[in-house]
């Protein structure tokens, strides 16, 4: 018998993700070191291989590790801090006050308790859009174990006709691009190479024509990502016209920046040549629905979703941050998939299949990770989480577990998650972070963060506090 370091077997249910979907009932996945060696039915497996460690399956749902396309781990002690307000003080007036006050420490914990809460909630990897302290995102990430494309956030233009930027956000074309090169420099490819640094021009409204095109020959030299907010509002579209006369994409077409390598996050207003211009140059989009429909953003109302999906676009999906509440990307598969529906009036529009897609595999093309991430298949790193069927939410099982994980089940019934073929989460508790501790830390914070920002007659409740 081949020897093996671990075997996942006695699956109920085994959804591989690979070209074909194949989904096996009573799986097993065989794992040598950080990668899958054969994936298949128990029995087969069991008499091929034996393994230093075994983890019984039965009464679980395995999949390959989820992955969070767009989320800013700066913000996940934001949560409660912008609530009912539309995109614009949503940004100027509470956002980025409260990033501009993060210091390193509070970003540390901010990044640590995000990853804490996406592994917890079966994400295995995760693209950050960036942050001014994104060191010590890199830091915590490598700590916990997981997977992550990062960024530092970069914007050269101090005022735009949606407001002003905070003094520690300003700096200039040459100080960006030097900046975001030199976390390449430290950073790309290193935790074992599960750290990527992509590059970054937070908006395109406060970002300059060098600035982007700068960002993207970065990318195209470290054989990187690109990635920006776009088409996020209706505001930011009619921005972008009245300072260039032409619409977001179509800038970046202007500029040559469209291409595979570029990430696009939530790309709700957008014109039918823009849908053409995405699907033409291979671009890779990611919706972000729960933050739509937290701020009412209109993203989903739009309806390019479905029509990037529809022409070929790859989409993955990300929570965004804290600040719009969940982050738990099978509550926002759960969105996207349903309110859809609501919306257009097809209840075929976004079946559980689709959406399953924008967190796998289309997820690992957003983090340009297709190769190695995203399906359960030989040669492919071992990256898995196992959900626990053994809870009200996911009974009964018929004959169709991608339902129930779209429509009922939440991130709270993970059980497992691997990492590189390393356990990180274990019958639901972390094992590469300190749970208690990072609950201490963040209490500790917060009540600096509220003093720095002054936000706290802003977010108290409007019924009486005794």
């Amino acid at each position: 018998m081949e020897h093996i370091d671990i075997l996942m077997r006695n699956a109920d249910w085994l959804i591989t993700m690979n070209q074909e979907r194949t989904i096996f009932q009573d799986g097993a996945v065989a794992i040598r070191q950080d990668r899958i060696v054969e994936v298949g039915k128990t029995e087969a497996l069991a008499k091929r291989y034996e393994a230093s460690e075994e983890i019984d399956c039965t009464d679980k749902v395995v999949l390959p590790g989820m992955i969070d396309s767009h989320v800013h781990s700066a913000f996940q002690m934001s949560r409660g801090l912008a609530d009912e307000v539309g995109e614009q003080a949503f940004l100027f007036e509470r956002m980025y006050p409260y990033e501009g006050c993060m210091d390193e420490k509070d970003t540390y914990w901010s990044a640590t308790l995000c990853a804490l809460e996406l592994l917890k909630h079966g994400v295995t990897c995760f693209i950050d859009p960036g942050n001014y302290e994104i060191d010590q995102t890199a830091k915590a990430v490598e700590k916990a174990g997981m997977r992550c494309a990062l960024s530092k956030s970069s914007l050269d233009i101090a005022k735009s006709g949606l407001g002003g930027l905070p003094d520690k956000f300003i700096e200039t074309t040459d100080q960006a691009l030097e900046k975001s090169e030199g976390l390449a420099e430290r950073w790309h490819n290193k935790a074992d190479g599960r750290i990527k640094v992509f590059f970054s021009f937070r908006g395109l409204n406060n970002s300059t024509d060098p600035l982007i095109t700068g960002m993207k020959k970065l990318a195209d030299k470290y054989n990187t990502g690109v990635q920006t907010h776009c088409a996020f509002a209706q505001k930011t579209r009619d921005v972008s016209l009245a300072q260039h006369g032409i619409t977001e994409v179509e800038r970046l077409y202007k500029l040559g920046v469209l291409d595979r390598n570029l990430v696009l996050s939530h790309l709700g207003w957008l014109s039918a040549r823009e849908l053409i211009l995405l699907k033409e140059n291979d671009v890779k989009g990611v919706a972000c629905p729960s933050s739509s429909v937290h701020n009412g953003y209109g993203n989903l109302l739009m309806g390019t979703i479905p029509l990037l999906m529809e022409m070929g676009v790859p989409m993955g999906i990300g929570s965004d941050h804290a600040s719009s509440g969940i982050i738990d990307i099978c509550q926002e598969i759960r969105v996207v998939g349903t309110v859809l529906k609501e919306i257009r009036l097809d209840p075929k529009i976004m079946g559980p299949e689709k959406v399953l897609e924008m967190a796998t595999v289309n997820g690992a093309k957003c983090a340009l990770w297709d190769e190695e991430i995203g399906s359960l298949e030989p040669g492919k790193k071992a990256d898995i989480t196992i959900f626990d069927t053994q809870r009200p939410e996911w009974q009964p099982l018929y004959a169709n577990p991608l339902v129930n994980l779209v429509y009922s089940a939440t991130g709270s019934s993970v059980d497992t998650v691997l990492v590189d073929g390393k356990i990180l989460v274990q019958g639901g508790r972390a094992l590469s972070i300190d749970e208690e501790g990072v609950y201490k830390e963040v209490k500790r914070l917060k009540k600096g963060i509220l003093e720095k920002t002054g936000l706290i007659e802003k977010i108290k409740p409007k019924w009486p506090i005794t």
